[in-house]
């Protein structure tokens, strides 16, 4: 990548951050079974954090605050059971008009904007996650999948 990893998640945009991973997995000359689902994945979870760190209200999967986004945090929320929960716990703040289910201050979670959910919505939709009931579960196939996709960009960074 151009720029560092380091900046570009502490301060670029969801387009950018993309580009630069999109970039780097180009010249790799990954499988195009990787590539189809690499930039994606990694939107849909930017789609997220990307609003959270701009509201600085950044968490990782455990709930506890996080001053910036980092690679390593969002490899974090790169796994599948994390997200489907990252999913959830936006809908719900979305629903109460502030940020629900995390070790944050009360009173920073006041300060909470509804973030847009239908990116990661959709993404999870289509490897059949149930986004009416968080207590269901999906194909573990698609857990495994993510796993390698992880393992990828992992690569990248």
């Amino acid at each position: 990548m151009n720029e560092s990893t380091k900046e570009l998640f502490k301060s670029r945009n969801i387009e950018d951050i993309a580009t630069a991973l999109d970039i780097t997995l180009q010249s790799r000359n990954e499988s195009p079974f990787w590539m189809d689902k690499v930039i994606p994945f990694s939107r849909a979870i930017l789609s997220i954090l990307v609003p959270l760190r701009d509201q600085d209200l950044l968490f990782n999967p455990e709930g506890t605050y996080q001053e910036t986004l980092t690679e390593e945090l969002f490899l974090e929320w790169m796994d599948f059971v994390s997200l489907k929960m990252l999913a959830f716990m936006i809908q719900e703040s979305n629903d109460a008009s502030r940020l629900v289910r995390t070790k944050i201050d009360e009173q920073k979670c006041m300060s909470y904007q509804p973030i847009e959910v239908e990116t990661l919505a959709a993404y999870l939709t289509r490897y059949n996650v149930n986004l009416e009931n968080e207590a269901l579960d999906f194909p573990i196939a698609n857990y495994n999948v993510h796993q390698g996709v992880k393992n990828v960009i992992k690569s990248l960074l």
